[in-house]
């Protein structure tokens, strides 16, 4: 085996393990997406149904009056709701809720670094 055979199965055998190393990167975004999918789900459960619209909502920052209209419910039955949520998450405001929500997806060391 000559100088350029060698060199070309070096090359066959490096760009056989660079399709692996994307097939597993492809492989590890899924399963990240799954878990965010997850965090999501295990965050968003600690509320009853009715407190998990009116944060959905909120996510998606609509005030207490639009969640109101949106939902068709009385304004004390959201700010209950409301209530209820700020409680669970042991917050003060729904903007505090919300970044919690956010906070989710931050690697580790964002949320370090957001800390000091």
């Amino acid at each position: 085996m000559d100088q350029s055979e060698k060199l070309l199965m070096g090359i066959e055998n490096i760009l056989s393990v660079a399709s692996d190393l994307v097939d597993e990167v492809a492989r590890l975004k899924s399963i990240e997406e799954e878990c965010k999918i997850l965090k999501e789900k295990v965050f968003m459960n600690q509320f009853t149904k009715a407190e998990q619209e009116v944060f959905a909502l909120a996510i998606d920052g609509h005030s207490i009056s639009e969640i109101q209209n949106m939902l068709h419910k009385e304004e004390s039955t959201i700010k209950n709701q409301r209530k209820s949520i700020l409680k669970k998450l042991n917050t003060e405001s729904m903007t505090d809720a919300v970044q919690q929500f956010q906070n989710l997806h931050q690697e580790p060391s964002q949320k370090l670094i957001r800390i000091s």
